[in-house]
């Protein structure tokens, strides 16, 4: 679709709905899975609610809740629970997450942090190898291993949502994807290089290697995947509850798991063993936090606090460039302050964010206005900076301009998988959700029997124990994050919600696509789909192939240095996968996933004007 038609029928769109009722809308379908692919739209406008993720199964799952009645909690915990069927190297059960939420009834913002936490037995050199004195081998032994595997928050955050927002139990939110485990979804191209990426750690687990490389191979493309085991875990967590998870037999295999890991004979990969116990899992609490908040181009944009750093740093970021007027620079004067902005903030990331439990994070500081202008005028607009850049001195003074300075720079270990979610429903709520189990695969240890993966978010702690980083590794603490699910408000109303796969790359994705949309003159499906370049405080930026192609010539006068996006642990050279939605005039939505990356996303509308 060309953006002028995208613009009319938007506009269209917009008119239609004030006055469309629900008996002359397009027949809604009927959400009844069958081994089949489902239709994938990037795009969708309709109203009466709305789903993105990355998943076509998902979506449609989503949807189908919300055409029987469920709220936009309701669909957004039944589309996780099919992510974790369809996208079980990204999400599920064994892994954690945030949770933001918009309530119409109460017109006000809350947050879930689910992240997984360290177990209490975890001790400080945790990544250290006692043969050698020296850190174990980052890929693939760490991330394959029982020592990165923290307590899992994403049940506990699906049961607290419902508990909280909810009309549906936690049984009858996880009913369509019992089915949709049970009689399989067909694979595609992603699946199966996803699977193929991770086929030496995969095969070095007994359990693994049977759900995941059947015959000694990854699936084949149009083949139908079944995942009877994961339908059965679902079935014992509707009737029972939370509890079948984080209490019992179940709780003690996944101790088991962790602490003997299931390795497939003579594998050479040495899964080392991990800490985590049935005493963490039963103590195991979600917390509800106060979202973070700036304001920005005339808008409310809320976000996740620490213990994920997306909210912060995304939003000092904001504050950054508010000074700097994007919307009035050209396009390589935009994207070279936005490189910029994202370097400052990610310094002050670095230096300050922790788990609030175990670190004094200076969250007021770093989100208010005079921090963020004291940064901002350490940006010049012709010349990129050295990096990495030095932290500023979130202090509560701020006044004239301090020289800026660089600093060593630091390994980033944060995987690149991950998934995104939004949901919204008839009568305005609106969910903004990013759920993980870190590594694409996560640890490689699947529960025998019980069909998921167990996260290694454990890894997302500095690799180094040191007394001074906000990030070190301690007991019953969370890793720092990057997930950084967001929803904008306009007149204390949804407009925007949005949020992205991609390790570190996550903040820069959301911060960019917001910019893209607010300042630079995009619909939300072209700035979701624009090409991405990723500053994270380095020497270098991250760009994807097509940014280099589309700026590289224009940005190089200001000296930005662009090394295309892609790593040895993957066969992706692309920067996230956002999942967005807008809220249009007259209360209609506007769905948007990504068109290609990840194998491109599905949106989706209860009654859908566009496409019929």
């Amino acid at each position: 679709m060309t953006p002028k038609r995208l613009a009319a029928t938007l506009t269209a769109g917009a008119l239609v709905l004030t006055g469309l009722s629900a008996s002359t809308a397009t027949a809604a379908q009927s959400g009844h899975h069958t081994p089949r692919p489902p239709a994938k739209n990037a795009t969708a406008i309709g109203f009466g609610g709305a789903v993105a993720s990355v998943d076509a199964d998902a979506t449609a799952i989503g949807l189908s809740v919300l055409r029987r009645g469920g709220n936009a909690v309701d669909a957004a915990v039944a589309t996780a629970a099919a992510l974790g069927v369809t996208e079980p190297y990204s999400a599920g059960i064994g892994g954690g997450g945030y949770f933001v939420y918009y309530s119409a009834k109460n017109r006000k913002v809350y947050t879930i942090d689910g992240r997984e936490t360290a177990p209490k037995a975890m001790p400080n050199d945790a990544f250290i190898n006692p043969a050698t004195g020296k850190a174990y081998t980052f890929f693939p032994d760490l991330v394959t291993s029982g020592v990165s595997v923290g307590t899992p928050g994403t049940l506990a955050t699906w049961d607290s949502a419902l508990r909280s927002w909810g009309t549906l139990s936690l049984g009858k939110a996880l009913k369509p994807s019992v089915e949709l485990a049970d009689k399989g979804f067909v694979i595609d191209q992603t699946f199966r290089n996803q699977t193929l990426d991770n086929k030496a750690r995969f095969s070095a687990i007994t359990p693994t290697a049977k759900l995941f490389l059947p015959n000694g191979d990854a699936p084949v493309v149009g083949s139908v995947f079944k995942n009877k085991e994961l339908a059965r875990t679902y079935e014992l967590i509707g009737k029972k509850g939370p509890s079948a998870f984080y209490t019992g037999p179940l709780a003690k295999e996944i101790e088991t798991a962790v602490k003997t890991p299931p390795k497939a004979p003579g594998a050479t990969l040495p899964v080392m063993p991990g800490h985590l116990t049935t005493g963490d899992l039963a103590k195991y609490k979600v917390i509800n936090r106060e979202p973070t908040k700036v304001r920005y181009d005339g808008l409310d944009v809320y976000g996740m606090a620490p213990s994920s750093s997306g909210g912060t740093t995304v939003g000092e970021a904001l504050n950054i460039l508010t000074p700097l007027k994007l919307s009035k620079q050209s396009t390589p004067q935009a994207l070279h302050s936005y490189l910029e902005a994202s370097a400052l903030s990610f310094a002050d990331r670095g230096k300050y964010v922790g788990d609030p439990a175990f670190v004094n994070v200076p969250t007021k500081e770093l989100l208010s206005k005079g921090f963020g202008a004291e940064r901002s005028c350490l940006i010049d607009p012709a010349k990129a900076s050295v990096k990495p850049l030095a932290p500023g001195s979130a202090d509560g003074s701020y006044s004239g301009c301090p020289t800026p300075v660089a600093s060593p720079e630091k390994p980033d270990t944060e995987g690149l998988s991950t998934t995104h979610l939004v949901s919204a429903d008839k009568w305005g709520n609106v969910v903004s959700y990013t759920l993980t189990i870190e590594q694409t695969g996560g640890s490689g240890i699947t529960v025998p029997g019980r069909g998921f993966l167990l996260n290694n978010e454990l890894t997302d702690f500095s690799t180094v124990y040191d007394a001074a980083d906000p990030n070190r590794i301690q007991p019953l603490k969370r890793p720092r994050s990057s997930m950084s699910p967001t929803i904008v408000l306009k007149h204390g109303k949804p407009f925007l919600a949005l949020g992205s796969p991609g390790g570190s790359t996550i903040i820069t994705t959301v911060l960019q696509t917001l910019t893209n949309r607010l300042d630079r003159g995009m619909t939300l499906p072209e700035a979701v789909a624009a090409p991405r370049a990723s500053q994270r405080n380095t020497a270098n930026v991250t760009a994807e192939p097509s940014f280099i192609d589309a700026y590289g010539t224009s940005l190089k006068p200001y000296g930005h240095t662009l090394v295309p996006a892609g790593d040895a642990l993957t066969s992706a050279a692309e920067i996230g996968a956002v999942a967005a939605l807008e809220v249009l005039p007259g209360g209609g939505y506007l769905a948007s996933a990504e068109p290609k990356r990840r194998g491109g996303g599905a949106a989706g509308t209860v009654h859908q004007l566009w496409p019929r």
